[in-house]
């Protein structure tokens, strides 16, 4: 089966569009994945000005295996291009960067779902709920699109149990 969110590039990474917010936003621990701990909002040591890794291109031999892995399903653009107009929290006032920060994994989790909805979609044994999943991902798109101050305030995991359902359910009549 073809992928079908692969179609659409607003669900794929796009670092050139980004401002690092995976790099600055996101906490980790050291541990196989991580080299060193790095609390949420402190941005990571290997960051440049131009939010782009300085290791890029030997993360996994200097301990960053976990950034190799890592799919922000196109949330990081989204954040800074979309919801923040392209403002960069580098210099900005620290409630801008502060409230970057805080909505980057909401629209994560948001996009994550569009990701599985739209999957889901394409099974036609899914067909009975297809359109409830429609109206699913309408309101996904939705919420992935409000207002910085909306998205700090959405209950992402009620949300998420809500779509879940729906997705268990094309599951169960895929298998």
């Amino acid at each position: 089966m073809r992928e079908q969110a692969a179609g659409r590039p607003e669900l794929r990474g796009d670092c050139a569009r980004c401002f690092g917010l995976c790099c600055a936003a996101l906490p980790f621990t050291a541990s196989a994945d991580f080299a060193v701990d790095k609390a949420a909002g402190t941005p990571c040591g290997h960051l440049r000005p131009d939010h782009r890794c300085g290791i890029h291109d030997r993360l996994r031999q200097e301990g960053f295996s976990g950034c190799t892995v890592y799919d922000c399903f196109g949330a990081g653009q989204r954040v800074s291009q979309v919801t923040f107009g392209g403002r960069d929290w580098r210099g900005a006032p620290p409630e801008r960067a502060r409230r970057m920060f805080d909505v980057f994994p909401v629209v994560r989790q948001l996009h994550e779902l569009l990701w599985y909805l739209t999957e889901a979609l394409a099974l036609p044994a899914a067909r009975p709920v297809h359109d409830d999943m429609r109206r699913a991902l309408a309101e996904t798109e939705r919420l992935a699109l409000g207002s910085p101050e909306e998205l700090a305030a959405l209950d992402v995991g009620a949300h998420r149990r809500t779509v879940d359902v729906l997705l268990l359910r094309a599951s169960e009549l895929t298998r």
